[in-house]
């Protein structure tokens, strides 16, 4: 399979008053089209910080990362703003869906952005959210919709430009057992059906045990890199 992405000795320091904090010590990493990965690791071992560059929503204090060939951090912001809304879907642990729009508004805002025009937007987001069961949510507000409705919502934000890789930063970190299992049983269905590339920061076992591979973080850097074992066919 061909690689979607590859990072080169990423790293990240923060300055916290005098006191400099290396979280990511030179990662490298190569991530193939279809991949589900999950990576995993104790709390504050850099997980979030990983994603977040892989995604270009900040920049490394050393290295590279390329998707499909494109340098993120050769970009000037306007230029990587762009890219990561076309290439890149984005799924957070916290919805961060806008209290005063509706399910279908919320979907179709990266559409905008995107540069569709709005009925084009509209049916796009109209026929993820059908695709995801939420076809009869189009007009309900965040505050009308169940935990795990808003973080379905989410997800269909997320796939609305069509992207090829999508990160996802504990994204049932906020639901119960049985909504936690129906997203990832959603997720899975969506990688086998568009296969979109997921790249997927967990606690949770249940993904690990469903994923192609697993990958460890311990002190800023990759402990394992394992092929996951699955029961997915």
């Amino acid at each position: 399979m061909s690689k979607i992405l590859t990072t080169h000795q990423l790293c990240k320091t923060y300055m916290t008053g005098p006191q400099k904090v290396e979280v990511l010590k030179g990662i490298d990493l190569e991530v193939s089209a279809g991949e589900i990965v999950v990576i995993i690791g104790p709390s504050g071992v850099g997980k979030s910080t990983l994603l977040h560059l892989i995604g270009g929503l900040d920049r490394p204090t050393a290295g590279e990362v390329l998707i499909d060939g494109e340098d993120l951090f050769s970009l000037r912001d306007r230029e990587l703003a762009v890219f990561r809304n076309n290439a890149i879907g984005f799924v957070f642990q916290f919805h961060h869906l806008l209290p005063e729009f509706t399910a279908l508004e919320n979907v179709m805002i990266p559409g905008m952005m995107h540069g569709r025009d709005f009925t084009v937007a509209s049916e796009k987001a109209q026929n993820i959210l059908d695709e995801i069961g939420l076809g009869q949510r189009l007009n309900h507000k965040p505050s009308e919709l169940s935990g795990g409705e808003q973080q379905r919502v989410a997800v269909a934000r997320a796939l609305i430009n069509g992207p090829r890789l999508v990160l996802a930063d504990e994204p049932t970190g906020n639901l119960d057992k049985q909504n936690s299992e129906a997203l990832y049983e959603l997720i899975l269905e969506l990688n086998k059906k568009h296969g979109q590339t997921l790249i997927i920061v967990t606690h949770n076992e249940l993904m690990a045990t469903h994923a192609h591979r697993v990958i460890e973080l311990e002190d800023g850097k990759i402990k394992n890199n394992l092929t996951a074992k699955t029961s997915r066919k």
